[in-house]
């Protein structure tokens, strides 16, 4: 369920906002999730430490708390190990902070990352399979209308006759994963994604003979590029399964850690400057 649709649902809602963060902690400071009496949407990390801030929210609900405060250490007072401690601002929502909710999500969504599955074969479904349970914008791409159909996913899907163009209006920042029926098609779109220079991961299924004939083909038909940035083959971390699951399983892992890696940073300076933003009345949303 969406926050929109969640926030339709129910007409009394918590928000519950993790204001301060010490030491380990499930999540980070300016994580937030919505509480009613009978549902809930998103998490601040599980665990005793959601439990009591979903056990306050409804009582709040209950007594007609308008705000609360709470205060907890993550140690053996509450039943966890994380050993830090956080801070947390509950607070009934009125239409402006719903609709204040609701613009954060929605940039929240135009932020995340993109990840181009160039080739919807059996490994390519079954990446998408697995990406549109992540917060990325996922789009599986290939020239074959057949293949496309098959995919059973929650992606967004490109008949393309020329994927390069896909690849060229990408933004900055993007993930491109190439396992096409053709290699030439993928030598040609991976070195696209490579000229680039912008993008967290570039990945080409194959070997390691491959890569060597890619690097090859390369050094004859492109300008130079940062081919040490290429991963070839994919997946490869410790796992000799060739099943189109099992490959895949270790191709998101992969796509994830850099994605993960090179938005940290971002992630961390948009919740510090959504933790600081007045809302509509002026008041420091904290």
């Amino acid at each position: 369920m969406t926050l929109a649709s969640f926030l339709d649902t129910h007409a009394a809602v918590v928000r519950v906002a993790l204001t301060r963060v010490r030491g380990s902690s499930p999540r980070e400071a300016g994580t937030e999730m919505f509480v009613a009496a009978e549902a809930l949407h998103g998490t601040i990390g599980g665990g005793q430490l959601e439990h009591r801030a979903i056990e306050a929210a409804r009582r709040m609900l209950r007594d007609g708390v308008l705000s609360e405060v709470l205060d907890l250490p993550l140690g053996p007072e509450i039943g966890q190990c994380c050993g830090g401690r956080v801070e947390m601002r509950l607070r009934r929502m009125r239409s402006s902070d719903k609709r204040a909710a609701l613009d954060r999500a929605e940039q929240e969504a135009a932020a995340l990352p993109h990840v181009y599955i160039l080739g919807a074969g059996h490994v390519g479904r079954a990446l998408a399979d697995l990406l549109q349970h992540l917060p990325v914008r996922c789009i599986l791409v290939d020239q074959r209308a057949a293949e496309i159909a098959q995919s059973t996913a929650r992606v967004e899907t490109r008949v393309s006759a020329i994927p390069e163009i896909d690849i060229a209006h990408a933004p900055a920042g993007s993930a491109f994963v190439v396992l096409t029926h053709d290699h030439g098609l993928d030598f040609l779109l991976t070195s696209a994604a490579l000229e680039r220079g912008d993008a967290a991961y570039v990945g080409m299924i194959g070997s390691a003979t491959k890569r060597v004939k890619l690097r090859n083909w390369m050094r004859d038909h492109c300008a130079e590029v940062p081919f040490d940035r290429l991963t070839c083959p994919i997946g490869a971390q410790g796992s000799a399964d060739k099943r189109p699951a099992v490959i895949a399983a270790f191709v998101v892992a992969e796509v994830m850690g850099h994605l993960t890696t090179s938005t940290a940073q971002v992630t961390a300076t948009a919740i510090a400057t959504r933790n600081h933003q007045p809302d509509r009345k002026g008041a420091l949303i904290r």
